[in-house]
């Protein structure tokens, strides 16, 4: 293999980040690889404890959380390797995952980015992910193909186009970065990927899919199952994508849909669910999309 940058974001999750290298290094003690460990805002600088279990990590340290697509592009920029493996911090390594999805890209160089099929961690016959379904751009729906099915090896040797790469895991090729830019850091957290994988897509390469690689995801480690920050930024940035990405029909169409059914659907579902507080948080969604710009870095959102 050539030179393989792995990518990881760690936010306040040093033990599941730990668990991530120790799992790489089982499986790719002596492999061509370098890894980059982006520490995006924790609350202490993790430098010495990462540093002391896996000294040859290269470790970036932002005071700041710059989010998903913000961190990563730090590790980007400081990487030297010709096919880029972002993964989240909460996934763990399996034999022959980086030879099967480098392998892909070396047979093709028309792809651009490259995802394994992702199991769940904790219950590893589960699939989360055997690739994506195009986007419906009239309603910024899609589908992720075999979610929650039992692992009977229906998805093995799905070598393929999809619809897009999934976040937690995907190989991209340095040379479609280049032609394309960095990941937009204003999604900060959410349909980034699905952004990037569109702009790459237009750039000329391809999003492929090979099953015959796998990784373990635990789920929603980083935000939670449930949460304002989450119900903020998935609504706020579902229009946004479509603000991006749609054609200007396609985009009339979507926010006719939204404000008469995605938004009265939601507060129902709020207001049934004992979380009336996230009809604010919708809102509050609605109204950054109606006033910024696609590019606007102001977030619109207050952490605490």
């Amino acid at each position: 293999m050539g030179l393989i940058s792995i990518i990881t974001v760690n936010f306040n999750q040093h033990q599941a980040t730990l668990e991530l290298l120790k799992s790489i290094d089982q499986h790719y003690p002596k492999a061509n690889i370098e890894i980059i460990l982006v520490d995006n805002g924790s609350d202490i600088d993790n430098e010495a404890l990462f540093k002391t279990a896996f000294p040859n990590i290269l470790y970036i340290r932002s005071a700041q959380n710059l989010g998903f697509a913000g961190g990563n592009n730090l590790g980007v920029k400081q990487s030297g390797g010709e096919y880029l493996f972002f993964v989240n911090n909460d996934t763990e390594f399996t034999a022959g995952l980086l030879g099967t999805l480098s392998g892909t890209l070396d047979n093709n160089p028309l792809i651009g980015a490259v995802s394994p099929q992702i199991n769940y961690f904790d219950d590893q016959a589960i699939v989360q992910y055997a690739g994506f379904t195009r986007m419906n751009y009239y309603t910024c729906r899609n589908h992720c193909i075999g979610q929650f099915e039992t692992d009977r090896g229906q998805y093995r040797n799905r070598i393929c186009q999809t619809g897009y790469a999934h976040g937690a895991a995907m190989m991209v090729r340095r040379d479609a970065i280049d032609k394309t830019g960095l990941m937009a850091e204003n999604f900060f957290l959410y349909y980034e990927e699905m952004d990037w994988c569109d702009r790459i897509k237009r750039a000329g390469y391809e999003i492929w899919i090979n099953t015959n690689a796998t990784i373990y995801h635990k789920e929603s480690l980083s935000v939670g199952k449930n949460s304002a920050l989450k119900e903020y930024f998935m609504n706020r940035n579902r229009i946004l994508f479509i603000r991006r990405n749609a054609k200007t029909h396609q985009q009339l169409f979507f926010f006719l849909y939204f404000i008469t059914f995605v938004t009265p659907r939601n507060i129902i579902k709020y207001l049934t669910s004992g979380t009336p507080g996230f009809i604010k948080v919708l809102l509050k969604a609605i109204n950054w999309n109606l006033t910024h710009k696609t590019n606007s870095t102001d977030l619109g959102y207050q952490f605490k």
